[in-house]
């Protein structure tokens, strides 16, 4: 958004509120004359809003309308600014109470030092690689690091861990681990199964283990449907699913 033409229509807190946030993402804020591809209009007034957006959308203006879910062309998160790390918590226009809630419990969790771990983990790109040359072992040694309790905890590490961690440099070995699941529901998922699917590899599993627990895993992890675990061992972390 940094130089681009915003339109902001309406007064009050709810229009300085949208006026603040852009702001402070460096944006022009012009009014409805003027030559814009966003809106937000924030006029409480139900009539005078309306007609206000049927105007805007007609010029093929994207529109953002406060509290009128239904008339946006798109929405806006409550965001956790730790730049250059940002977390952004949308519901679709269903609730900007509930993310901004959720983004104040989640404000609490994040310390300021994640921000300057970001950065130095972008200075030392060429180190890390030069360590990790591949991509796999580069992407699990980062992955036990970035861990609970790891040497690069984003709730606890130091940035300047980041030049401790690369000095002793060892991608974490090949493991097989089995995970027992309780019920189909993926919240009874324990902190050590979410773990593991996020840090897989690959996933051999029954038929019938439901989309819902596969899709906690990571994106790119290879699927394998199976009767039996896998009879050989292979490379990075390998987790076959059974029901207990």
């Amino acid at each position: 958004m940094a130089g681009r033409a915003v339109i902001l229509l309406g007064d009050g807190e709810p229009a300085e509120a949208k006026r603040r946030l852009l702001e402070r993402a460096g944006a022009r804020i012009v009014g409805e004359a003027a030559e814009a591809a966003l809106a937000i209009v924030a006029i409480e007034d139900e009539t005078e809003a309306l007609a206000a957006i049927a105007r805007l959308k007609a010029r093929g203006v994207l529109v953002n309308a406060v509290d009128r879910p239904d008339s946006c062309d798109f929405t806006l998160p409550a965001i956790i600014d730790r730049s250059p790390v940002i977390v952004a918590i949308g519901t679709g226009g269903a609730s900007a109470g509930l993310a901004a809630a959720l983004r104040q419990r989640l404000e609490a969790l994040l310390p300021a030092t994640i921000g300057p771990l970001a950065e130095r983990l972008h200075a030392l790109r060429a180190a890390i690689r030069l360590s990790y040359p591949a991509l796999d072992a580069r992407r699990r040694a980062l992955g036990a690091a970035f861990a609970q309790g790891g040497a690069l905890d984003p709730l606890r590490a130091d940035p300047a861990a980041v030049g401790a961690w690369l000095t002793t440099p060892a991608a974490p070995s090949d493991q097989f681990v089995t995970l027992r699941l309780r019920s189909p529901d993926p919240d009874d998922l324990t902190l050590g199964d979410a773990r593991a699917l996020a840090l897989a590899e690959r996933i051999y599993h029954p038929a019938s283990i439901p989309s819902a627990i596969l899709d906690r895993a990571r994106a790119d992890a290879v699927r394998i449907a199976a009767d039996a675990p896998p009879g050989k061992g292979e490379s990075g972390l390998t987790i076959w699913m059974e029901w207990a």
